[in-house]
């Protein structure tokens, strides 16, 4: 599919990655020449350099062609606009990104439906969404929803006391009574789809799928349940920080945020009800005890700076702090985060990423079991996606044990209305379903495509 992205930054450079890796023809612009000349010569994209509301650098980019229009400029008025000229030249799909809450709230539904907006794209309010999952689910290194939270797949370190260690799958699906299926683990750098005889080990990172109900029964089963956060304490008063304030505050919780700039805390102070915001230096280590750090339930590091944000991640984790979650947006970054302990990473580039992956396979199987959710799990390394089923195939109305996969592939969960199967051999997929797949070294965009 041809696609043209405009703005180039971040953000924007790490989607053209990950869309040019899937194999779709990428267009760039950007106005900066030397980003475009980097961009051109390290991936196999073609590139622009302009505005991205002229319409002759539109042009020249193929804008009207395209099977898909990307704005990520730092201008939420810039990409509304691009992609508006982008949809009147002939692009078929358009998505702009936009950041400003003040846009994200009623009146977004009105601006999508009046610049015929595909969708549209806010990376600090996704960030912010994925931050509370895991403070309200604390036991998770990271959370991933399907069907409207009726399936969670969670990642979980286990440790050398875990009662898992030691036992193969089948061992401890019939030890302990929940409904849930260990789906992926992650061993070092290799990422492993197990099947019945796999065996745990300390350290391994697992991949659970469950309905969040028996997920909870599980880890309490483990001793490895924590409460939900209540007391956080947030480094850092972006936009990521304002929206997770106020979703701890809709949910008669409160947090702190620890902001540098003295106009930002302003801000920040009239737009937040019950969130206390301090002005001062959060990279200072007697600050943040003063502000509590020692006995709060979660630190989250929102800094612009990644290095900033693992040095006082680490000295939150050695402070004994229950939950400590890190910002970081260079991948170089992220893998060095887990090496020396910091687990729960947030990276905005890679949910972004991520939704445009999964629109951009969705828009190529559009007739079929198109692709509704996707996740890039354990670094990158695996998939776990969610298709609807939309009619009869090869795969419905079959007992699972009689379908050969391919290999590296799983089935991790089936949902039927708002029931949620953990699947069995004897289980089937009928039409209507959505079902969980999960996925190590193949590209899927449709469900008929895990078949051998």
């Amino acid at each position: 599919m041809k696609i043209v992205i405009a703005g180039c930054g971040k953000i924007g450079s790490s989607v053209l990655a990950s869309l040019a890796a899937e194999g779709h023809d990428v267009t760039a612009i950007d106005k900066k020449s030397e980003v475009i000349s980097e961009l051109t010569n390290v991936y196999d994209v073609m590139g622009v350099c302009g505005n991205a509301v002229d319409c002759d650098t539109l042009s020249e980019a193929g804008a009207g062609d395209s099977g898909l229009f990307v704005a990520m400029t730092e201008s939420d008025e810039l990409n509304m606009l691009s992609c508006f000229l982008a949809k009147k030249m002939g692009a078929k799909n358009t998505i702009a990104r936009i950041r400003n809450p003040e846009y994200n709230d009623s009146s977004l539904s009105f601006l999508r439906q009046h610049l015929e907006l595909s969708m549209a794209i806010n990376p600090e309010l996704r960030s912010a969404q994925e931050l509370y999952n895991i403070l309200k689910f604390p036991s998770a290194l990271k959370i991933e929803t399907f069907s409207r939270r009726n399936l969670e797949m969670i990642e979980f370190r286990l440790g050398d006391d875990s009662d898992l260690v030691g036992k193969n799958l089948l061992e401890i699906r019939k030890k302990y009574d929940a409904q849930f299926l260990i789906c992926a683990v992650q061993r070092g750098e290799e990422v492993f789809i197990p099947n019945g005889l796999f065996r745990l080990e300390a350290g391994d990172k697992i991949g659970l799928t469950a309905s969040l109900p028996e997920m909870q029964k599980l880890l309490k089963m483990l001793n490895s349940l924590q409460r939900q956060a209540r007391k956080i304490l947030i480094l850092g008063g972006s936009k990521t920080a304002f929206y997770l304030a106020k979703m701890f505050e809709s949910s008669g919780n409160s947090a702190k945020i620890i902001e540098q700039d003295e106009q930002r805390c302003t801000e920040l102070a009239s737009a937040l009800s019950t969130s206390t915001v301090i002005h001062g230096n959060g990279a200072e280590q007697e600050l943040l005890m003063e502000e509590g750090l020692g006995s709060c339930d979660a630190f989250v590091a929102l800094t612009g700076m990644d290095e900033e944000n693992i040095l006082l991640g680490i000295f939150a984790s050695q402070m004994n702090v229950p939950k400590t979650i890190v910002k970081i947006n260079r991948d170089e970054l992220v893998a060095l985060a887990h090496k020396i302990g910091i687990d729960s990473v947030v990276s905005p580039k890679e949910i972004t990423s991520n939704i445009l992956v999964q629109y951009a396979r969705a828009l190529e199987n559009s007739s079929g079991s198109a692709v509704e959710t996707l996740y890039k799990i354990f670094d990158g390394k695996a998939e776990a996606l969610e298709f609807r089923i939309t009619g009869e195939s090869r795969l419905t109305g079959v007992p699972l044990k009689e379908i050969k996969l391919k290999p590296n592939i799983l089935l991790g969960g089936i949902m039927r209305g708002r029931k949620t199967v953990i699947p069995s051999g004897s289980d089937t997929i009928l039409p209507g379903d959505r079902v969980v797949v999960i996925s190590s070294n193949n590209r899927l965009g449709d469900i008929l495509d895990i078949l051998a």
